[in-house]
């Protein structure tokens, strides 16, 4: 099924679910503020495989994530993957970069029917990405699980966020993704939740020349590229007279770019709560108790987030809106209201005379 033809008020593009928020690391940025320990309430492996049987019926290919935390925590991980095979899901993993990420394991994941692979590198050298990281040997844990996924024919992507600890690191950052070969590089521009509640984000002008920059590497590059959290990406690369999604089919999955929170993505936590995003901490209800499928098309969050007029400030006023809409998450870390302006976004639509972000009451 080609992307274009997917209706995202009736199924996400992406369904992330977070098996677990045990890790062994202690990144900076983290989302989940993950720790050494499993939450006890969990949600168990016939719960898991429920909701991979709910997941099914979003349609044929349905995508999803097994994030966390770290999810090769949980023993049960190869079976989830092996039975969302057998459901006809698309299953793809984030595992941390660490040394339990064997040659061997990786193997296992490849011969279980593991669609992508997906690391986090956000410093291009050892001590840049061991300091985000916070855990030494890391970078060189997560390079040699890079060519291990090579080796077993696993398609790799990168994911890398983009702060002001970081941005400098880019150009060598895109040098690496390349030399791993990468099928997709996945930049996340820094929402304030978790741990990334106490990094400094890149300024709004920075951050759009970032995104011209990325407009350029992705003409240019082998390897496809997306922005997670920014999606003025699209008004940056139209702007430009470019295309965003000039390699759409480059990247084996098929993803095409324009899913913003709650619009073409979900996800569920490790105790079962239904977020838009794991980085929109809002629950539309848990899928213990609620329907996958019907927590996404009906929930009033989930309607609501996909309704572009339904946007406030400037969001709602700009001419990009249906290509764009800004970062739902961060509009809700800053404001506390998801339809609020993205802070992130420098972009005013031409006659709008009303507040800006920095210039509203909850800041």
């Amino acid at each position: 099924m080609r992307p274009s033809t997917i209706d995202t008020n009736q199924r996400p593009f992406v369904l992330v679910w977070e098996l677990t928020q045990a890790c062994e690391l202690a990144c900076k940025h983290c989302r989940a503020e993950a720790q050494p320990q499993r939450h006890p309430d969990e949600l168990t492996t016939e719960e898991g495989k429920r909701l991979l049987e709910e997941a099914n019926e979003f349609g044929e290919n349905q995508l999803v994530v097994l994030s966390g935390g770290d999810p090769l925590y949980r023993d049960d991980t190869f079976d989830l993957i092996e039975y969302g095979v057998e459901q006809g899901l698309q299953m793809t993993l984030t595992p941390s970069g660490t040394a339990s990420l064997t040659p061997d394991r990786i193997q296992a994941l490849a011969d279980s029917g593991l669609r992508r692979l997906a690391l986090s590198i956000d410093g291009a050298t050892p001590d840049a990405h061991d300091g985000f990281r916070k855990e030494a040997g890391s970078f060189r844990q997560t390079v040699e699980a890079a060519r291990a996924a090579n080796e077993a024919g696993l398609p790799l992507q990168i994911n890398t966020t983009v702060c002001a600890e970081t941005v400098e690191q880019l150009p060598q950052l895109r040098e690496l993704v390349a030399d791993l070969d990468a099928v997709l590089w996945s930049v996340f521009f820094l929402v304030p939740v978790g741990r990334g509640q106490v990094l400094d984000p890149v300024p709004p002008e920075r951050a759009d020349r970032v995104m011209e920059w990325l407009t350029a590497v992705n003409s240019a590059a082998d390897f496809g590229i997306k922005t997670t959290e920014a999606p003025h990406y699209r008004r940056v690369a139209i702007q430009q007279r470019r295309s965003a999604t000039d390699k759409p089919d480059s990247d084996a999955i098929g993803r095409r770019t324009g899913i913003t929170a709650g619009d073409g993505f979900a996800f569920v936590s490790h105790t079962g709560e239904m977020y838009p995003s794991g980085f929109l901490p809002k629950p539309a209800g848990n899928v213990r108790t609620d329907s996958l499928v019907d927590l996404y098309r009906d929930s009033p969050l989930f309607e609501e987030l996909r309704d572009p007029d339904a946007l406030k400030g400037k969001c709602g006023a700009c001419e990009f809106r249906n290509v764009c809409g800004g970062s739902r998450s961060r509009a809700y870390a800053t404001t506390g209201d998801p339809l609020e302006s993205d802070p992130l976004c420098p972009y005013v639509p031409e006659g709008y005379d009303g507040p800006l972000p920095e210039q509203s009451p909850a800041d």
